[in-house]
């Protein structure tokens, strides 16, 4: 089992996770990062200007991937 450390990045804020979780692959830590996003997506306000959130998610051998939305108003046809 690896621990896997899910720190989230919103736009230039990033909050380091300390605690990590422990996973038997990589593929859980996949499917972690991915239902966390979706549960931030949740809670997020409505954004008027391009928005990224991700999560970097790193062992303690250092990064692995990142998993992110990216929030954009499509632009008026008016």
């Amino acid at each position: 089992m690896s621990r896997y450390y899910f720190d989230i990045r919103d736009g230039d804020v990033l909050c380091p996770d300390e605690e990590g979780i422990e996973f038997a692959s990589r593929r859980g830590a996949e499917i972690e990062a991915a239902m966390s996003l979706a549960g931030i997506a949740k809670e997020l306000p409505e954004f008027d200007q391009p928005h990224p959130v991700g999560i970097e998610v790193r062992t303690d051998e250092g990064p692995l991937f990142q998993a992110a939305f990216l929030f954009q108003a499509a632009k008026s046809r008016h």
